[in-house]
């Protein structure tokens, strides 16, 4: 019978490993064609690998809680084709994204031959502000670097982060080469102060208390926070919005809309029409930081923060916001939310984001200070809309009226974005609010 070996599949030109955390089938069971057969998860999202053939399968390679590169043969399928046929490899899969490379799978360890007293010993990250890929802990632990060593590590990859090379590098030079700083070269995500990095907190447990534990994902959120405010030198500006003409205009038209392209209009994709357009008025708030350096973004890619039905929150990406119509910023933002809800997201909608939206009022909250998605350097909150008594100026003098009001509020990174560029932008995005006009055709 002819066996065809499962990789795992490319999954973004920014994801190079994923962690196996579910085998959904186990040797022995028999696959249909684009069955799920494992869970995996990236430092993002969570996803699925499908069979691209029916068969049996034999053999996994790696165990769950692995770090497995992408291309890595992952299991062994018997096929059910004699082994003279064509081989089944010869087929394009069909699969996330098209895989780039082949491990052979003389080169994968043989984990059910390893003695369990020569596991690796855990390392303990936690005193690190640094944000690390479970590939680059896992080889830390393996190699016996310690916290102190692997911060001082200058990173090559990605907004200064350590790389799988970087440290191989640090091993070949006898673990002193890569910790020598140059003039001007300063780490994206400096270690914290050492009374910070000592500061220890520990909660007394009550008869009758629930201890929960973190999930993969909310473990990641809260590393991810920590390490952003640590990072970033937080501002949060507010500006109150009359978003009346707005609201008049969605509910004019939002039947209509659904009926004729089948897809619901909330605010969100208005929010991200807008703050496209802010963005291109005002390009140096579209920026991050690599040491001492500011890197410029060309494109326009907006996230926004989607609660998660188990509590947790995920941000998929809107690519290249200020290309899209209204229409086409809708039906992404659908979409996208509707397959966050269903931990359907492939781990490159996750990725690539320059900006990123978040909205208090969906949960009925007015304001509110939001934490930067590093490497970020803003985020904008919106608020629930309320109807409120407001002044207005006429020609015939001051009325009191009830309009929708609205607060936004954006946070940003000081070490790069000043209070008159930050408070310029959440006011050029409350103008454009404020100024919809409200005869628009969709």
């Amino acid at each position: 019978m002819a066996l065809f070996e499962l990789v795992l599949p490319k999954m973004g030109e920014s994801v190079a490993e994923a962690t196996i955390i579910k085998w959904v089938k186990q040797p022995g069971d028999q696959i249909d064609i684009d069955e799920s057969v494992l869970e995996i998860a990236t430092d993002k999202v969570d996803s699925e690998v499908p069979s691209p053939v029916s068969g049996k399968l034999l053999k996994v390679f790696f165990k769950e809680d692995d770090v497995v590169q992408v291309g890595a043969v992952i299991a062994t399928i018997e096929t059910g084709q004699p082994e003279n046929a064509p081989s089944e490899q010869e087929f394009t899969p069909d699969l996330p994204m098209e895989i780039e490379e082949h491990v052979q799978r003389d080169g994968i360890p043989d984990l059910e031959a390893q003695n369990p007293e020569e596991s690796i010993k855990p390392v303990d990250f936690s005193n690190s502000s640094r944000f690390y890929s479970p590939l680059v802990k896992s080889m830390a632990a393996e190699e016996g670097i310690s916290i102190a060593d692997l911060d001082k590590i200058k990173g090559t990859g990605s907004e200064g982060r350590v790389t799988k090379k970087d440290i191989i590098d640090f091993i070949n030079s006898g673990k002193t080469g890569q910790t020598e700083s140059k003039e001007m070269e300063v780490p994206l995500l400096p270690t914290a102060p050492e009374p910070v990095q000592e500061k220890k907190t520990s909660s007394v447990v009550s008869a009758g208390d629930e201890i929960i534990e973190m999930d993969r994902m909310r473990k990641l959120i809260a590393d991810h926070m920590v390490m952003s405010k640590q990072t970033s030198a937080h501002v949060t500006s507010f500006v109150e919005a009359d978003v009346t003409n707005l609201v008049q205009w969605r509910d004019r038209i939002k039947s209509s809309f659904e009926k004729r392209e089948g897809e619901k209009i909330t605010f969100t994709p208005i929010f991200i029409e807008v703050l496209a357009k802010a963005i291109k008025d005002l390009p140096m708030i579209n920026i991050s930081v690599s040491g001492t350096q500011i890197i410029k973004k060309r494109d326009i890619n907006i996230g926004m923060a989607a609660a998660l039905p188990n509590g947790n929150l995920i941000v998929p990406v809107i690519k290249n916001a200020d290309q899209l119509n209204l229409y086409g910023i809708t039906k992404a933002v659908n979409d996208l939310a509707s397959r966050s809800r269903l931990s359907k997201l492939k781990p490159d909608e996750t990725q690539g984001g320059t900006f990123t939206l978040t909205n208090l009022g969906s949960f009925g909250n007015i304001m509110g200070t939001p934490i930067i998605n590093q490497p970020q350097v803003a985020v904008l909150a919106v608020g629930a809309i309320k109807k409120k008594p407001a002044v207005i100026e006429t020609e015939f003098g001051d009325v009191i009226a009830i309009r929708h009001m609205m607060f936004l509020s954006l946070s940003y990174d000081h070490r790069v974005v000043d209070g008159s560029l930050g408070g310029s932008f959440v006011r050029r995005v409350a103008d454009y609010l404020e100024a919809w006009d409200v005869n628009r055709e969709l």
